[in-house]
């Protein structure tokens, strides 16, 4: 009989090893696996068991959470969701999140580390913390101004702080509501199902996930790489610059806008915008020098996050001399999101230092103790301060006296450039207008704001398009709520 005991309990014994072995197993070698498994809801259900914390404008919230009582029991709730949502994105409890949302979910959500009262304090405790709040750069009088400057129209917005790279303004139309995608419900997925389909594609955001020809504002770049070669050195002597002017290697014959320009100076040139001058420009200059001078702007940057991604802008390091003319005038395979080039004037304003674009000026706690901040930082020098001189004065000139007078403010310096972008086959496409710009208020040292816009427009005629017409008031109305907001 105590022989069976003693093989009873040599077999318990082995059942209980490999109980622990597999518990082991389960609970250390496959957690990571069933954390992440789709059909595993805990993760989920603790996520969305308390409220999370605020994206703030001008220190305001413009997200909230509302208790739906369910098993997944907060939903994001948004303030002015269209104005706001190429800012925060979106956080749903289906489709995940993106932009802002995305980019600070650990602290939004809670469970970023930084957000414990100690290290390893929450492993030890098995508590949550509250979602941290997330204070973004953006004023809202200046967001304000474009959405509605941009009043439906197909296009973007984005303004800088020069001097420090604050975004101040981010803006994407037509937009959407983000708030219609939080929750589980049918209407959920047919929002979801809508949005996606729509043709007018309200969740791309134009204004850092969209790139354009950028046109004549891409006539900075050249301008700038050409002062810096010292291809042009007298801004006011004429050059040999034929009207009109045959693309190197081909009958193909660029013509321009305006009166003038045949052995123009760069001063005319630039105030009204010669084709013919800038591509004959872009190809004395040559390929090496304008591709740098391309790269050290932004271009071709595919590691820019603000911090959610922003897709590279383009300018081409191996062209022929026809192709370098045409991209030398923004055209050819040259495209930029609207934030590049606002980056691009801020850059002139600056003194040809381009400062890292960033959204967000810091993190902090549900009580308010700051968890992190964002300072400013340089990228990279983009041309010579002497040419970013030069460039201040010949943008001046253009809002003065040139294609940009409709963005000029009353008291206050401004300069811009104005841009008409063909696209499409054959250019058959309805132009793309643009304006890039900075301000300068009475009293400051330096300007205080750079602004890009873009209006794709479809549904105007293609004759009234112009950078001029369409775009410089848009940032004419940025630049007056940025300052008149200080």
């Amino acid at each position: 009989m105590t022989r069976y005991i003693r093989h009873a309990a040599a077999f318990c014994a082995l059942l209980l090893i490999a109980l622990l072995v597999n518990a082991t197993r389960v609970q250390v070698v496959q957690s990571g696996s069933l954390d992440a498994n789709p059909a595993n809801r805990r993760n989920a259900i603790v996520r969305f068991d308390q409220p999370r914390g605020d994206i703030l404008v001008d220190g305001r919230p413009v997200t909230g959470s509302k208790d739906t009582g369910e098993q997944l029991r907060y939903e994001r709730t948004y303030k002015n969701g269209p104005l706001y949502a190429p800012v925060t994105g979106f956080a749903s409890q289906v489709y995940g999140t993106t932009f802002l949302e995305h980019s600070e979910d650990g602290i939004l959500s809670g469970t970023d580390p930084m957000l414990a009262p100690f290290p390893l304090w929450n492993d030890i405790t098995r508590t949550q913390n509250p979602g941290g709040h997330v204070q973004t750069t953006i004023k809202a009088a200046a967001q304000r101004a474009a959405y509605a400057g941009l009043g439906g129209k197909r296009g973007a917005v984005a303004a800088l702080e020069p001097s420090t790279g604050k975004i101040l303004a981010l803006v994407s139309a037509p937009s959407y509501d983000p708030e219609r995608l939080s929750g589980t419900s049918a209407p959920v997925a047919r929002a979801w199902a809508e949005l996606n389909g729509s043709p007018s594609k309200p969740m791309l955001n134009r204004a850092i996930r969209q790139t354009y020809p950028p046109g004549s504002t891409f006539k900075v770049v050249t301008a700038a790489a050409a002062l810096d070669a010292d291809t042009v050195t007298d801004l006011d002597a004429p050059t040999r610059s034929p009207s009109p002017y045959t693309l190197p290697g081909t009958s193909t014959q660029l013509t321009n806008e305006v009166d003038g320009c045949a052995d123009a100076s760069l001063r005319y040139a630039f105030r009204w915008s010669c084709n013919t001058f800038f591509a004959k420009l872009g190809v004395d200059t040559g390929l090496g020098r304008m591709s740098r001078t391309a790269r050290n702007f932004g271009f071709n940057d595919r590691g820019l996050k603000i911090p959610s991604s922003v897709a590279p802008s383009n300018f081409d390091t191996s062209m022929d001399k026809a192709q370098l003319a045409l991209s030398s005038i923004g055209q050819y395979d040259t495209r930029a999101t609207p934030l590049q080039m606002a980056m691009v004037s801020a850059a002139v304003a600056n003194g040809g230092s381009v400062k890292s674009p960033r959204l967000v000026d810091r993190t902090t706690t549900d009580d308010g103790d700051v968890v992190d901040t964002t300072g400013a930082r340089s990228l990279r020098q983009a041309m010579n301060p002497n040419t970013a001189m030069r460039l201040r004065e010949m943008m001046q000139q253009v809002v003065e006296e040139g294609t940009g007078t409709n963005a000029a403010i009353p008291g206050v310096t401004v300069g811009g450039k104005t841009g008409t972008a063909q696209h499409g086959i054959d250019n058959s496409g309805t132009p793309y207008a643009w304006f890039i710009s900075w301000a300068q208020a009475p009293g400051d040292g330096e300007p205080s704001v750079a602004v890009a816009v873009v209006v794709e427009d479809a549904s105007a005629d293609r004759g009234d398009i112009s950078g001029g017409g369409s775009a410089a008031p848009i940032a004419k109305a940025v630049m007056e709520a940025v300052l008149g907001a200080r």
